[in-house]
């Protein structure tokens, strides 16, 4: 892989198509053009810059020579990470998953807690006929804010007559952060040790509930032979189906935040918006920048476990700000890193951010 991204880099042409479509590029020192054109000529390039990268992928959608200028950040940090030269709080993060499967260090025993405070019972995932495993990203079975998803999820699915299982403390982190963060050994590692569990159980479908891990097992686990689809999907086709009505108004003007992993990397922007126009009261709303154009919240390469040093106004403020302007009192979204990101600045301006399963349990 190193050597084949050491001979793409040579195809770069210096167009700055990267670059032009960067969140980061223009307000901070990040310039993915600068950097591919360094690595071109073996330059030196400080420490500091690749750090900046969100994965958000919008520089490898523009390129025209196919370069992907994302992959050339992880190679980047790669060679760092095995430096030891990287930020201490995503030096801790590393550390936290390869003891406990997932960035903070949560105890492993603790993963599944969320689905004991339900007032329906979720079987193993061995238990099932199905086989259709519903996986819980790290932040959502951790993070107080965000343990709602899981939860809201789950409802929705048995109401709509779906049967899905979980692995409990037997789920580990998907690796699609600590990949982006360069750490490849761990990344194999977290592969191959959920490959194995969901061979043990016969897993035949994958729901995620996060838009990483849905990319991490469509796009990084090679053939598994299972079907992997994000939520969304699967509730949207319930609804069109009738297995899953809306029963009430949420009448609220909504503006929609489409994820980078969900959206432009995944190309899933209709689920979503199919799910927010079935209910009724809802108006809903787009941001200027939607769809493949979506601006990054800035969550994602593993920035949501550090700060970078450059003072700016973040994404995550410009989105709300937009969003205020627009008029809208809710902004919905389909990630959790979207959900933690966009909500302080949310709150601030006195307005409300929720994930697409919060609009959804307060309808049905």
């Amino acid at each position: 892989m190193l050597e084949q991204m050491s001979t793409r880099v040579l195809a770069c042409m210096q167009c700055g198509k990267c670059t032009g479509s960067c969140p980061e590029s223009g307000k901070t020192p990040f310039n993915i053009r600068m950097l591919v054109r360094k690595k071109q000529f073996a330059a030196a390039i400080a420490e500091e810059l690749p750090w900046y990268c969100t994965s958000c992928g919008a520089c490898t959608l523009r390129c025209p020579r196919d370069v992907k200028p994302s992959e050339v950040i992880i190679e980047l940090r790669s060679a760092l990470v095995e430096d030891g030269l990287m930020p201490l709080a995503l030096q801790k993060a590393l550390e936290n998953t390869a003891v406990q499967k997932n960035p903070w260090g949560k105890s492993r025993g603790k993963r599944g807690v969320w689905a004991d405070k339900l007032d329906i019972e979720i079987p193993h995932v061995s238990d099932t006929e199905s086989k259709r495993l519903l996986f819980t990203c790290c932040i959502q079975a951790y993070d107080p804010r965000c343990m709602v998803i899981p939860s809201n999820v789950a409802r929705i699915l048995n109401k709509g007559g779906l049967e899905f299982g979980i692995l409990g403390e037997e789920e580990g982190c998907c690796g699609n952060e600590i990949r982006r963060i360069g750490e490849a050994g761990l990344n194999e590692e977290l592969q191959e040790e959920n490959k194995a569990i969901m061979e043990e159980y016969g897993v035949k479908e994958i729901i995620a509930l996060s838009p990483h891990c849905m990319n991490a097992f469509k796009k990084e686990y090679g053939d598994l032979g299972i079907k992997v689809t994000h939520y969304t999907e699967i509730v949207a086709d319930m609804i069109r189906e009738g297995t899953l009505t809306v029963q009430a108004p949420f009448e609220k003007k909504v503006i929609y935040h489409d994820p980078c992993f969900l959206g432009k990397q995944n190309g899933i922007f209709e689920a979503p918006r199919e799910i927010l126009r079935a209910i009724d009261g809802l108006t809903l709303m787009e941001f200027a920048r939607s769809r493949e154009t979506s601006l990054c919240c800035e969550g994602g390469g593993g920035r949501m476990f550090f700060e970078v040093e450059t003072t700016y106004e973040r994404n995550a403020e410009v989105r709300v700000n937009e969003a205020v302007e627009k008029g809208a009192e809710v902004i919905a979204t389909a990630c959790p890193f979207c959900v933690m990101t966009l909500e302080d600045p949310a709150t601030e301006k006195g307005i409300t951010v929720k994930e697409l399963s919060e609009i959804l349990v307060e309808v049905i």
